[in-house]
């Protein structure tokens, strides 16, 4: 694959299905951050990749989609979302290579990738609740419009992330004040949302989970700031 720079360590995934299940992930994820990044981190033969829905003032919310690989890695970088989707978007060779330098180090993440530093837990998240399926969408188009209709004609690139961080920051239900609403937009953005199923909550420390049968939500409060306004109780 091309377009990326030099290799040092290469990631083989299972099949052709897995790199189309990974293409469109990568797109769906573009659409919510078109200068966005993603992080790709090898765990033996399974790979979580990382991607923000939400950064910078207001919550940090990603969304983790897990794939299978053919050999095991111990690969983790961080690729702006545009270089890696030239490199697999029509591809037909398995093997990713990926550059040298990760998440470790600042100078190594694309600009704006900051949040691929922090790194969500693996273990010891604890169960606690649910949400129905359609209180997670109503809540995702709610957002999306007061987004929409409170930015003004001409505002800067900081007013709208401000506007961004107050409505995905909010709670997204009142029932669970720190779970925030942005846990909602990235279900639906990023192709999670399952309408067969609720979808589970998880909580580990500072950390909330919104998981469902297309991938996972990760979600943290800003570490100031009171909650805004709450939503619905959970379905």
């Amino acid at each position: 694959m091309t377009g990326l720079p030099a290799a040092v360590a290469p990631l083989r995934l299972a099949d052709g299905d897995t790199l189309a299940d990974l293409v469109t992930f990568l797109r769906r994820a573009q659409r919510a951050d078109p200068s966005g990044a993603a992080r790709l981190v090898a765990h033996g033969d399974v790979l979580a990749v990382y991607v923000a829905a939400v950064a910078g003032p207001g919550p940090l919310v990603l969304g983790l989609r897990t794939l299978a690989l053919a050999e095991v890695s111990g690969a983790d970088a961080t690729l702006p979302l545009e270089s890696l989707l030239s490199a697999l978007e029509g591809a037909t060779d398995v093997t990713l290579a990926l550059p040298s330098g990760g998440p470790s180090t600042a100078t190594a993440r694309p600009a704006g990738a900051g949040w691929a530093g922090v790194t969500p837990p693996r273990r010891g998240w604890e169960p606690v609740g649910a949400l129905d399926p359609e209180l997670l969408a109503e809540r995702a188009a709610a957002g999306i419009a007061q987004v929409a209709t409170g930015t003004p004609p001409g505002a800067g690139a900081a007013a709208v992330a401000a506007l961004r961080g107050r409505v995905w920051g909010a709670p997204l239900v009142a029932a669970l004040p720190d779970l925030p609403a942005g846990t909602a937009f990235a279900v639906q953005v990023l192709g999670f949302a399952d309408p067969t199923a609720p979808a589970a909550v998880y909580r580990c420390g500072p950390w909330w989970r919104v998981t469902t049968s297309r991938g996972h939500v990760l979600a943290r409060r800003p570490v100031l700031g009171p909650p805004l306004v709450a939503g619905p109780s959970p379905g």
